[in-house]
């Protein structure tokens, strides 16, 4: 189960392109990504019935019900419709039955209706419900997508953040969010970060103000959402401080219950962020593909030693 979300029938069609049948209530209120095929329900089978999902009726459900006799389909919709349906969705333009119609008004429950395939339409819902569902968060930073490395900087106010995103999306990557990242925990364990909807896209630069990063580079320049892979601490150097050189584990820091790798890196006058931040990017992602340069160079050293 994810967190309970109210959605406006007009915010669920246009995200999904879905033309709205019956209006309802107007809006839904959900708390999982799951959706529904009611197979069972037009049967007549009423127990182990998930009528707290978004329903999908495609070829099988609709050709059943209009084979059937009418009088049977009626009395078995009007007893379907009648739970607590948050939203009912018709795949491949298929007219609503006109007992499936007074029963969805009848009861309030808003239904729309797609030209997708019932397959595709149901990827979509539960894309969509996904992202509207899943645990969120709002943390202080900024978001790079760096060779499809996602990349989440952070550090205190003025230290660099924005100016850093900035050299990198010059450098031909991508920017997700700036000074504000919504982080949603996935599916697959995972998160995601984005920039909220007010701030998307745009980026404070102190001395010059709000500027619009997808209007000065294209719109190849930004990027919607971003999955966390590594994340980048900064701070002000301290010269007593004992930094790592070697790299040869990741720290790490806990979001939503998910522990993610983490370095430090230490910001002093003359280091150039953008450059060590795409080589931390890159080198993490030589990693995932089964090669640590920290770890070859432990090897070779107990070579040398065994010499």
């Amino acid at each position: 189960m994810g967190q309970s979300v109210t959605i406006s029938n007009k915010d669920f069609a246009a995200a999904i392109e879905l033309e709205i049948a019956v209006p309802g209530r107007g809006s839904f209120t959900v708390d999982t990504s799951d959706v529904y095929r009611p197979g069972m329900q037009c049967t007549g089978y009423f127990h182990h019935f998930a009528n707290k999902r978004v329903q999908l009726f495609g070829n099988a459900e609709i050709n059943y019900l209009a084979e059937i006799p009418e009088a049977t389909a009626r009395e078995r919709m009007e007893t379907y419709f009648a739970y607590d349906l948050p939203a009912v969705c018709v795949s491949r333009s298929h007219k609503l039955l006109p007992f499936m119609e007074e029963a969805a008004k009848k009861n309030g429950v808003p239904v729309f209706r797609s030209s997708l395939a019932t397959t595709r339409l149901s990827h979509r819902i539960v894309s969509y419900l996904d992202e509207r569902t899943s645990p969120c968060i709002t943390r202080h930073g900024g978001l790079i997508d760096i060779n499809g490395v996602g990349i989440m900087l952070m550090g205190e106010s003025g230290i660099g953040k924005s100016e850093t995103a900035l050299e990198l999306v010059k450098r031909g990557h991508r920017l997700v969010a700036d000074d504000v990242i919504e982080i949603r925990k996935t599916s697959d364990g995972g998160l995601s970060g984005s920039a909220p909807d007010l701030v998307r896209y745009l980026m404070e630069l102190r001395g010059i103000g709000i500027v619009d990063v997808r209007s000065l580079y294209g719109v190849g320049s930004v990027l919607h959402n971003k999955k966390i892979d590594l994340v980048v601490e900064m701070e002000d150097w301290e010269a007593e401080k004992e930094y790592d050189r070697l790299g040869v584990a990741y720290d790490t820091i806990s979001i939503l219950g998910v522990a993610l790798p983490s370095i430090l890196l230490p910001v002093r006058p003359g280091r150039n962020l953008a450059i060590i931040v795409e080589v931390a990017a890159m080198n993490f992602r030589l990693k995932r593909m089964g090669y640590d340069a920290a770890v070859e160079f432990d090897r070779r050293l107990l070579e040398q030693l065994k010499k």
